[in-house]
Parts: structure tokens; sequence; C-alpha cells
């Protein structure tokens, strides 16, 4: 990918395959950037947008639910864990058409509400933490808490959220990566003008021929931001799992 967005589209072609980064880079950047079709700087900034606010909202959201149907009880618990559940085993596919109702009902085409909001919590997340909670939460350690006087909040801030730590970078991780690299739903309810990074790449494609230079340019960029949460998080993303499988 990287040596055909150094090169350009000869690369694709060359028999034996080029190996080496060429010296087109900077020119293949700066049409990237100046095409008008892909408005790519604002797709870069919306996928940022979007994917960092929905892995906020999902660990949070997530790990508040998960605590919940792990340690509290209350009316209606299994049954809204056994919808949760049956959410996960739908594909996604069948919420299409109904969520593109709802995006119309609240006139948010074109708005980044559309791609945000439908994704503040998944399923998923819910039922991730929900188990690590069963197994990583003493409930000791919140009928400790209940006898300090603390509240339910206080209680899930305080003892719960630590605890839950290395399940929620796990989960943050993928909520981020799912998200910056979602395609369907963007370019069905966002605009040419609006665009995630991923539907700016499809848009360099738009012509009579690929330009598969441009193409390559964007998804090196694409890229980056990926590489950066693994260099960053990677170590952390390895211990969660295996603590999760210790645990489990």
């Amino acid at each position: 990918m990287f040596v055909v967005a150094t090169r350009g589209n000869q690369a694709i072609a060359q028999r034996p395959p080029a190996v080496l980064p060429g010296g087109q880079f900077a020119g293949n950047v700066v049409r990237t950037l100046e095409n008008p079709a892909a408005n790519f700087t604002t797709g870069l900034l919306n996928s940022a947008i979007v994917a960092t606010t929905t892995t906020v909202s999902v660990v949070f959201f997530c790990s508040l639910a998960g605590f919940a149907l792990a340690k509290l009880r209350f009316r209606g618990r299994n049954a809204l864990l056994i919808g949760i559940v049956l959410t996960m085993m739908l594909p996604v596919q069948m919420a299409v058409v109904p969520m593109l109702i709802m995006m119309d009902a609240f006139d948010w085409r074109g708005d980044l509400r559309a791609v945000i909001v439908p994704f503040m919590v998944t399923g998923f997340g819910v039922f991730m933490l929900r188990q690590y909670a069963l197994q990583g939460v003493p409930d000791e350690l919140i009928e400790s808490a209940r006898v300090d006087g603390c509240s339910t909040f206080r209680t899930y801030w305080s003892i719960v959220l630590p605890a839950l730590r290395p399940a929620m970078v796990v989960l943050g991780i993928l909520t981020f990566m799912q998200n910056w690299n979602e395609f369907i739903w963007p370019i069905a309810v966002l605009g040419p003008d609006n665009p995630t990074v991923q539907v700016s790449i499809h848009n360099l494609n738009l012509g009579y021929t690929s330009d598969f230079a441009l193409m390559f340019t964007g998804a090196t960029f694409a890229t980056l931001p990926l590489l950066l949460v693994f260099v960053v998080f990677g170590r952390k993303l390895i211990g969660g799992i295996m603590d999760g499988a210790i645990k489990g």
C-alpha cells in the first residue's frame, strides 16, 4: 500500500512488484488533500470526532450497564440481559432501513449525530463488561461500600470502574477501530460535503479510471491513527485480554 502511494499507478502492474518506496509520495499527498470530490481533510477530522466520541460513550455507558446487570438486583434484569444478547445475534444490516427512517424523522441526514448517537452503546460492550464484572469485582467489595454509605454511582465510580479498567481498554480499542473503519452507515447517511475518512477514500475513486496512487495514499493516512492506537495501548490491550482469559 505504502509503496504504491509513493510510486504511482504504474506500481500496481509492475512485474516483479516494487518493494522499495518511490519519490512521488509528497505529490500524491497534495493531490489527495486537494481532491474536491474526496474532501479528505474533513473526512479525517470527522472520523476522529466520531471514533473518539463513540469510544468514550461506549466505554462509559457499557461499563455502567455491565455493572448494573452483574451486581444490582432489580426486576426484569434477566429479561433485559436476554434482550441484549438477542441483539448480538441479529445481523447489522437488518437495522439499516429502520435507522434510516429514524434519521429522516430526526432530520439528521448529513449530520455527524447520525453516525454517533446510534452507536453510543453496544450490546457486545454491555455483555463483555457484565461478564468481566461478575468475575472481576467481588461481591464483598460492593457490600462493604454499601455499609460505608456509598451510593450506587459512587460504588461504580470508586470500586467497579478501576476493577474494569483492563476490559475497558480492550473494549475502547475495538470500538475505536470499528468506528474509524465504518463505511456502510456513513455513506448512507452523510453527504459528500461531510464525509468520514473511509467515505473520502471511496470518493477518490469516482472517476472513469481508478487512481490507485490517490486511493493508497488516502488509505495510508487512514491507517496511521490505528497504528498510533496500537503503539500507545498495545501492551494494555494484550494485558487486558490475558487478564480476562485468566479470570475466565
